[in-house]
Order: structure tokens, then C-alpha cells, then sequence
């Protein structure tokens, strides 16, 4: 009885330590050191995200940007941007080279998708391979047209 309980944990110990060791250490230590700057009180800056309201004065004020619509191609189908220059990319093509070469450098740059996850993930990722400008539209479209009525709009 008592081999067959020491077998049988052994074998458990077997099936569960590989999975926690398969994970690259080396990308973990650039996302330790990523979001090591990540307080608490600071993370929606940290994290670049543009509250609605900020957005629509940024537009207001003809600050020059780029929107880009992180969604899947058939969500943009439904809805899209009309903002001038705007661009569709969806997230599983953006990080393609022709894709990256259509995201400008030399302006904000601001993701957007549905509710923001998509888009704030995206950005996180375009900054931490060089794109400084990037921001995401905090709460997405949703938060978008959430904040935006006729008042707000114009």
C-alpha cells in the first residue's frame, strides 16, 4: 500500500512539475523588467491608455494622430472608423512587416478594439519593441461611444 501511494505521487509529481518549468525564462525576464515600472497608482500612464473624453479633445484640437482598429475584420465590417487616415489592422496581422511599416513614428499613434483588452495588449507590445506613441483607448469603442452623445460629439 505503501509503494503504490509513493508511486502514484511520484507520478504526479512527474505530470505537474514539467509544465511549470516549460515556460522561456529568457521572455520572462523582459516582461519582469518591462513591468518592474508598473505602480499601482501609476499604471494607466504606465500603460499609456487615453481616456475617451481626452480622445475627443485630441481630435477637437487637430493634434495630429493615427487611430488604428485592432479588431478582427469582420467586427470592422459591422462598425468602423471613419476618422481621417484611420487604419484597420487586426491584431493577428499587425505585427506582420508590412504592417508595422504602415504604423507612423513621428505622431501619437492610438489603438482601439471593442472594449480596450485587445488594444491595450497591442500597445503594450508595440512599445516594447520600439513604438514609443502608442496608446490605447481606455474601455475601447465601447468606452468610446459611452462617453460620446450629442453634446460631447461636436
Amino acid at each position: 500500500m505503501k509503494l503504490k501511494r509513493m508511486l502514484g505521487l511520484f507520478i504526479a509529481g512527474c505530470l505537474l512539475i514539467p509544465p511549470a518549468l516549460a515556460y522561456d525564462e529568457g521572455m520572462a525576464k523582459t516582461y519582469e523588467q518591462f513591468f518592474a515600472g508598473f505602480h499601482e497608482q501609476q499604471v494607466p500612464k504606465a500603460m499609456h491608455l487615453i481616456p475617451p473624453d481626452k480622445l475627443v479633445a485630441a481630435i477637437k484640437n487637430n493634434e495630429p494622430m493615427v487611430l488604428i482598429d485592432v479588431r478582427t475584420r469582420q467586427e470592422q465590417s459591422i462598425v468602423s472608423l471613419t476618422y481621417p487616415g484611420s487604419l484597420n489592422i487586426p491584431m493577428d496581422e499587425i505585427f506582420k512587416p508590412e504592417s508595422l511599416a504602415r504604423i507612423p513614428t513621428d505622431r501619437k499613434v492610438v489603438l482601439t478594439c471593442q472594449a480596450g483588452i485587445r488594444s491595450t495588449v497591442i500597445a503594450t507590445a508595440l512599445r516594447n519593441i520600439g513604438f514609443d506613441n502608442v496608446y490605447a483607448v481606455k474601455g475601447g469603442l465601447l468606452g468610446l461611444l459611452q462617453y460620446l452623445n450629442a453634446k460631447t460629439a461636436f
